[in-house]
């Protein structure tokens, strides 16, 4: 929103007004503004959840410090989102098709997150939200993502240029933030479906191909296969966050860790000169997404303050539901939604543990008349409470392996 004021004041020749064209000033200053505005509203929001008695209802599972959290605020997921979307609209471009598609991922997750919670814990329905309900919200996100993707005039990727010897065209363009001279590689601007894949030559895939057996009738068809995995993609993302909220700052400190990798991404893949010189899939206009993520890590941060251990508040299915279906969607965008199992392995790794425990449960019981598990206890992080690992240690220990997840999946860049 200030970018419009901003322009304005540089044509009246403004002192300083033209930082606002820069992509990383912009990025700077979202982050912080959403760490300031996280923090400062997070005590006020705590207070307000107090008042209302909207605390968390705790089961006894016979975990160390679990009673301790009872009546602790739910819901805090209000100051993640509401800081993301401020930082958001003050720095963003809001003509952005990416920004926009971010901003609807948020509002609409999150008012889905918000009636379950509402229902748990201000209508003392421990079931909440129907699971039903909360699938049909998801599969509607991604049909709309799908559709935005697919059929957008303003969503294209841009392809190489090869001359007659099979040599990569190069032209004299100039970067728009240093507003300097460089060589870069031509390219051609295209509607596609192709994704970025690891370790392959050319880091590129495209999910038509799926379809071969179709032949001509593939590109007729490839939109219902793009809209199912990215059905898929973010439902399972999203209920993966969901899952791994279950410990002080565990999902949130994960979430930023994810987070900021695919800004990197972002950003890189956004630039065309970065994106040449890596060798990497440019797309137009998406290095704009660099803003909110940025926005996105700043209220984690700030949101981190008020819910490391021992947490004063928690998140809640406002904040985990959203923040899952953000990286999920954001991924999608700048096409690096292959690399969600290696980045967010975390996450990953404590869905299949609940899906392995519930299988392997009623597998057994069916054939022996009696359950058993293969883990004490699921999600993951659980297990290692019930084998006697201090909470703060063992949040600790997940997201250093999120940070070597993440700096793995940088290093995919190169890797082919």
């Amino acid at each position: 929103m200030l970018i419009y004021l901003f322009k304005y004041l540089e044509s009246l020749d403004f002192p300083g007004a033209r930082l606002f064209e820069y992509l990383m000033f912009r990025s700077s200053m979202a982050v912080i503004t959403a760490l300031l505005f996280s923090t400062l509203i997070g005590k006020k929001v705590i207070r307000a959840l107090q008042f209302q008695q909207i605390g968390e209802e705790i089961r006894e599972l016979g975990l160390e410090g679990q009673t301790q959290k009872k009546g602790t605020p739910t819901m805090g997921g209000i100051i993640i989102l509401s800081s993301i979307l401020v930082a958001t609209l003050l720095f963003g471009k809001l003509d952005n098709i990416y920004i926009l598609l971010m901003i609807i991922t948020t509002v609409w997750l999150g008012m889905i997150g918000f009636a379950d919670d509402y229902i748990k814990v201000i209508l003392t329905n421990k079931q909440g939200l129907a699971g039903k309900f909360k699938i049909l919200g998801q599969v509607f996100l991604g049909l709309i993502v799908a559709a935005t993707l697919y059929l957008s005039d303003e969503v294209s990727i841009r392809e190489k240029v090869f001359d007659a010897k099979g040599r990569v065209k190069t032209e004299i363009g100039i970067n728009a933030e240093t507003g300097k001279r460089e060589v870069r590689q031509m390219t051609k601007e295209i509607k596609s479906t192709k994704t970025t894949i690891p370790f392959i030559k050319n880091h590129e895939f495209d999910y038509k191909s799926l379809l071969w057996f179709l032949g001509d009738s593939a590109d007729k068809w490839v939109w219902v296969l793009y809209a199912l995995i990215i059905i898929f993609i973010i439902t399972a993302v999203s209920n993966g966050v969901n899952l791994t909220d279950g410990l002080d700052g565990l999902a949130t400190g994960a979430s930023a860790i994810s987070g900021a990798t695919l800004g990197v991404f972002a950003y890189l893949g956004g630039n065309i000169f970065y994106a040449g010189y890596l060798n990497i899939m440019y797309i137009p206009d998406s290095g704009e997404l660099t803003v909110f993520m940025s926005a996105f890590i700043g209220a984690s941060i700030g949101f981190l303050w008020y819910n490391s251990y021992p947490a004063q508040v928690f998140m809640g299915d406002t904040g985990s539901l959203a923040l899952g279906g953000i990286l999920a969607v954001f991924a999608i965008i700048i096409r690096k939604e292959i690399l969600i199992p290696l980045l967010c392995g975390i996450f990953l790794i404590e869905t299949l543990s609940v899906m392995i425990q519930v299988t392997w449960f009623k597998y057994t019981k069916k054939k022996y008349g009696e359950g058993r598990r293969i883990f004490l206890m699921a999600p993951l992080h659980h297990h290692f409470q019930k084998k006697g690992f201090p909470e703060a240690k063992i949040v600790t220990r997940f997201w250093i392996v999120g940070i070597i997840l993440a700096v793995l999946t940088i290093a995919t860049l190169k890797m082919r």
